[in-house]
């Protein structure tokens, strides 16, 4: 079979599949195989010795993801796979003879709601400008007057606890995402320029967020398989870079880690802090459009 056929016997509702051959498309998946493994190569040799990591351990149990599911490559949308017994028994996938796709319909059927609402959310952040003057103060404001036992790493207090309070306290906190709000002190909620909510996130999410391009890799699981195993790796690399200085602009000592701290109670950190979301601004665009695009084809009547 020709590496690249139309076909309209697997078609997922409006969308007219392209056929790969067995050879092509298993090229493909073992490269998207190897790369997954090499992402997460120090992950599963901590897992093995049974050693925590307070910094990407985040990416794997705050997105409940296993380095498994990262391996299995999906083609997508709009592409279908010449003898993929494999496939076949996956969940959401329809075989006509020797071809194999997503069924669209149905994953529209049980996920449409789903991707209607990742579609508003991530558009609207799109449209938004970036706001720069955060600074970082979500993971101190975590933290704020909290004792030992509160903190949710495991790392020492770069500052010492009064250092860290004093901070907050120095310091406005215009943090615009939910999902880190939620987890301020009951002291530092009060603190923030807008109590925020799960209802209105839609209206709050803006793309100089470190926290909401990290969760692109969230919105890209939650689309699968009709994301790309690629660009869902891409969303998990993006995601992992942005922990990092996440963690290196936070009020631990990442040192242990051989991480540099981004001082952002000075003004050379955070111009530096800025700078850094300036870039990941920058680079999770276009990856925030191939997942909305992605979601304009399963809502497609």
């Amino acid at each position: 079979m020709p590496a690249a056929l139309a076909h309209d016997a697997v078609r997922g509702d409006a969308v007219q599949n392209t056929v790969l051959a067995a050879a092509d498309w298993r090229e493909r998946a073992a490269a998207h195989q190897e790369r997954a493994d090499a992402l997460t190569a120090d992950h599963r040799a901590r897992r093995a010795r049974n050693e925590r990591h307070a910094i990407e351990d985040f990416l794997f149990e705050y997105y409940s993801t296993k380095p498994g599911r990262l391996r299995r490559w999906h083609p997508g949308i709009g592409v279908a796979l010449a003898d993929a017994d494999e496939h076949a028994g996956w969940r959401w996938y329809g075989t006509d003879g020797a071809v194999t796709a997503l069924d669209l319909g149905a994953f529209r059927s049980e996920r449409g709601e789903a991707a209607g609402h990742i579609r508003r959310l991530l558009a609207a952040t799109a449209g938004r400008s970036a706001v720069l003057g955060c600074f970082g103060m979500h993971e101190w404001a975590m933290v704020y007057r909290a004792s030992d036992a509160g903190r949710r790493h495991g790392l020492p207090l770069r500052l010492g606890g009064d250092g860290t309070d004093a901070v907050v306290e120095s310091h406005p906190l215009q943090c615009t995402h939910f999902d880190a709000f939620r987890f301020f002190t009951a002291e530092a909620a009060p603190r923030n320029a807008h109590a925020l909510t799960r209802a209105g996130q839609v209206d709050s999410e803006q793309p100089g967020c470190l926290h909401a391009t990290m969760d692109l890799y969230k919105w890209s699981l939650k689309l699968e398989p009709a994301v790309p195993g690629e660009l869902v790796l891409d969303c998990f690399e993006l995601a992992r870079d942005v922990r990092r200085v996440d963690m290196q602009a936070s009020p631990y000592d990442v040192s242990s880690y051989g991480l540099a701290a981004i001082p952002v109670e000075t003004a050379a950190g955070k111009s530096e802090y800025a700078r850094r979301q300036r870039d990941f601004a920058a680079r999770v665009a276009p990856l925030r459009q191939r997942l909305i695009d992605i979601c304009d084809q399963i809502l497609a009547a």
